[in-house]
């Protein structure tokens, strides 16, 4: 079964050739040293046009020598569940290469009877971590590699902590990475949220200084302080479940990683009510060597 690369040609180019010489350049451009110590990125899932570049930031730090499987934990954007679903797909394609979903995994995941499992269609309608399969068919290629996408949906507290303990000892196996999907602030009167703290002078500031306090939460890899955050803020990380769960993940393993952005853009810059952004943030997760 095969999911088609459904946002090609909209979001990103369908043709192979320019898509490789855009993603070349992005991941050039970030000039990154590849470390073997990357478990795992945070990275966002807008169109290429206005993502592409700070998605670079974590990809680029990929060293796939030893990957053999990718977890792929992305938001849930049009399909309401309360639970993490897993794809029927057998196959995920992009126009540069097709990625083999670990059919093994998937059904050890299935047999916990904790996990729904996601129709084709409703597969094909998100994008959220189709935008991650061309840098990760990029960074991966010629490397034998499997994937493991889980769409998270509108997961209670309970169930993050839940889902994070059942996942965590993946993170234990050195062979395995994690592609965690997030956009950062959705700010304006079309996302409804407008939050504004004049003490950090133009509007883009303020979302700045508050995506910034959420990066930093994260950084600390506190999911009940991250929570709190939401809770306060309202701020609209698109990916609040994905990394909840995956903060969940890293606090039950018995590995010590440590979560670091190293990009933050905005889509353009807000001055007035009448504006909107998207903000974008990547991240990598290290190995904690301390």
């Amino acid at each position: 079964m095969i999911r088609k690369p459904s946002h090609a040609g909209s979001w990103y180019s369908s043709n192979p050739q320019k898509l490789e010489e855009e993603l070349d350049g992005w991941l050039r451009e970030c000039g990154l040293t590849k470390s073997p110590d990357v478990r795992a990125v945070i990275a966002p899932h807008a169109g290429y046009s206005y993502s592409g570049r700070a998605a670079a930031f974590a990809f680029g730090s990929i060293d796939p020598t030893n990957i053999t499987r990718i977890f792929l934990l992305g938001p849930s954007h049009h399909h309401y569940t309360p639970k993490c679903a897993l794809s029927k797909a057998t196959i995920y394609k992009t126009p540069i290469g097709d990625l083999p979903i670990d059919l093994e995994v998937i059904e050890e995941l299935k047999a916990t009877g904790k996990f729904d499992m996601m129709e084709l269609n409703v597969d094909e309608a998100e994008h959220s971590m189709e935008m991650h399969l061309p840098y990760l068919a990029k960074v991966f290629g010629g490397h034998t590699v499997k994937v493991v996408p889980i769409m998270v949906g509108a997961v209670s507290t309970e169930n993050e902590a839940m889902y994070g303990r059942l996942l965590a000892k993946y993170i234990d196996d050195p062979t395995n990475f994690f592609s965690v999907s997030s956009d950062f602030c959705h700010w304006g009167s079309r996302f409804n949220y407008t939050h504004y703290d004049k003490k950090h002078g133009p509007i883009y500031k303020s979302i700045e200084a508050l995506d910034k306090m959420g990066m930093e939460i994260i950084e600390t890899g506190d999911p009940d302080e991250f929570k709190q955050y939401l809770l306060e803020t309202d701020n609209t990380i698109c990916g609040r479940h994905p990394i909840s769960v995956f903060l969940h993940m890293s606090k039950n393993c018995s590995t010590k990683i440590k979560i670091k952005f190293i990009r933050y853009e905005q889509s353009s810059q807000c001055k007035s009510s009448r504006d909107s952004s998207v903000s974008y943030a990547s991240a990598v997760a290290k190995l904690d060597r301390s």
